[in-house]
């Protein structure tokens, strides 16, 4: 290693104490820049094809055609960014099923729908934990001026910039999915509501969830494409029961869940939609009321840190303040 004493003189000499650091950080991007065009290029091996099940064969099969529909933009929005991320889909997808199952399910109920949403957020957490990692070296580097850098200050701004971007994300999905779960459930009576009376003036349940997907457009955009989504499946021939129950996996929504169930059992056991609605609607609406009670409930107790806080400290300097400086005056006083 004394060959490197001289080029590491030279770094610190020209760069500063950080110079070595700098180098090291400029050689990780070289190496990236060189690795990723090869990784990118890199064919898939035959014998992987063989282990994929016929299903996934069949569907990459396709994507290679010049026909196929990973080729025409037309067919999928999603294809051109699709084939820029299937070469890194080995560390951008979880490994397991269960975990890509769990993901695409969290990705749905957020609102994302894309056939590659989990590899897409991945490549996304990926990217930004890597830019905001650079952003923290460079400040690192411009903070020091020259001078020598505590290895606790260099370490926090570097790491704590680097999974900020990481875990940016993930908060961001996750804030996204309580939003519109939230949307969900507070929507959910008034769609209700609305589909009773559809299925009361003589429509069917399908063409009643058409009208009412309408409706909610404006007031409850997240509800009204899920209803959307429900006409469209029981269109294109798919079983009920079994579009319902999609329906309850992407909203997250116990209401929702109870609504299926309730549904669900009707159509087998062939009672009254009607009367079911009925039943389930006034159930959500005094549901909703229970929920503004409880918010209402929780007020006073909200407020009582706030008035603690912004009241008493006040008042005890206006009560005890003048008693306290008379005390001061008066062992000065006496102390002299």
């Amino acid at each position: 290693m004394e060959f490197l004493q001289p080029i590491n003189d030279w770094l610190v000499a020209e760069f500063g104490p950080l110079g070595p650091l700098a180098a090291v950080f400029g050689l990780g991007v070289v190496l990236m820049a060189v690795v990723l065009p090869t990784l990118m290029r890199r064919q898939i091996d035959p014998l992987a094809k063989l282990k994929q099940p016929r299903g996934e064969q069949s569907n990459s099969a396709m994507r290679k055609q010049p026909g196929g529909p990973g080729q025409k933009k037309g067919l999928r929005h999603d294809a051109a960014g699709a084939d820029k991320l299937e070469r890194f889909a080995h560390f951008l997808e979880p490994k397991t099923e269960e975990e890509m199952s769990s993901a695409r399910l969290k990705m749905l109920q957020a609102g994302y729908r894309s056939r590659n949403a989990v590899r897409t957020f991945h490549a996304v957490q990926f990217a930004l934990g890597i830019g905001f990692l650079v952003i923290g070296v460079g400040y690192a580097i411009v903070s020091s001026a020259g001078q020598p850098l505590d290895t606790t200050n260099l370490i926090l701004s570097v790491i704590i910039p680097g999974a900020i971007g990481y875990y940016l994300p993930r908060y961001w999905v996750e804030r996204r999915l309580q939003t519109r779960q939230q949307e969900i459930q507070d929507g959910f009576p008034d769609a209700l509501d609305m589909l009773l009376v559809c299925v009361e003036a003589g429509q069917s349940l399908d063409q009643g969830i058409i009208r009412v997907a309408k409706e909610l457009r404006a007031g409850f955009p997240a509800l009204a494409e899920e209803f959307e989504t429900i006409a469209a499946e029981i269109k294109a021939g798919k079983d009920k029961p079994t579009v319902l129950r999609g329906f309850a996996e992407r909203a997250g929504v116990a209401d929702v869940s109870s609504f299926v169930t309730v549904m669900i059992q009707s159509q087998t056991f062939g009672t009254s939609i009607a009367e079911a609605l009925r039943v389930y609607a006034a159930e959500m609406r005094d549901k909703r009321v229970m929920r503004a009670e409880e918010k209402a409930n929780k007020l006073p107790t909200k407020m009582t840190l706030g008035t603690m806080m912004f009241t008493v400290p006040p008042l005890l300097i206006i009560l005890v303040g003048p008693s306290v400086y008379d005390m001061m005056q008066l062992f000065a006083q006496a102390i002299r």
